[in-house]
């Protein structure tokens, strides 16, 4: 929910696009686009659909039945921005499960090399039908721990400034040293080699740490 608030307020729909990867992550952006009061009748007979659809609202830019199409339908739309020369942006969500998907791998490659200007965002909650499984889904695992590695990083630096007179220079090596050997083993790299600018892992329940990042 809390991201769905976010990416509202952030971007201006439906001029600009935010596309779904699966039904279920729309119901709060059906909510809040004028469909509050029918969504009692979601997913019943004649009522909202369970997914975005294209003629129940100008809000709802692409239709997924299923997962893992988003990324393809993002970089469509800003390709698309981009030959019209419109200053329309793009973001596109897609869960962990569905990251594994050939299209969405095949998407991640396409943007990365092409430097297609639009905002992905992971939406790693370890939710899928079935258990997650194979060597991304152990990629993911890791970067969820990264925040710990972010904690004690910051712990170090506070205890080195405070070292009199030469606490800040120390402090501003161990900084250099420190983020060189996190770009190897933690956080990002990844998607960073791919061609990506990255950021988080993020609490997708804070406000402020969302609309900061």
């Amino acid at each position: 929910m809390e991201l769905t608030l976010i990416l509202h307020s952030l971007y201006d729909s439906p001029k600009d696009k935010l596309i779904w990867d699966v039904g279920h992550q729309s119901y709060v952006h059906k909510i809040l686009t004028g469909r509050a009061g029918e969504f009692d009748s979601l997913r019943k007979y004649k009522g909202l659909c369970g997914f975005p659809k294209r003629n129940e609202s100008d809000h709802d830019v692409w239709e997924t039945g299923h997962s893992s199409t988003s990324l393809s339908a993002a970089m469509g739309m800003a390709l698309s921005s981009q030959i019209r020369g419109d200053d329309s942006k793009v973001a596109a969500v897609i869960g962990d499960g569905a990251l594994t998907g050939g299209m969405a791998l095949e998407a991640l490659n396409h943007i990365g090399h092409e430097q297609t200007d639009l905002t992905i965002i992971l939406n790693d909650n370890e939710m899928s039908i079935a258990p997650n499984v194979g060597a991304l889904h152990g990629i993911l695992g890791r970067m969820r721990k990264a925040n710990t590695y972010q904690k004690t990083k910051d712990d170090v630096e506070d205890l080195l400034k405070r070292i009199p007179a030469f606490g800040g220079k120390i402090a501003a090596t161990a900084e250099r040293l420190k983020d060189s050997l996190k770009f190897m083993v933690t956080t990002g790299m990844f998607f960073e080699e791919m061609g990506f600018t990255y950021l988080g892992p993020v609490d997708g329940h804070d406000l402020d740490d969302l609309r900061s990042k």
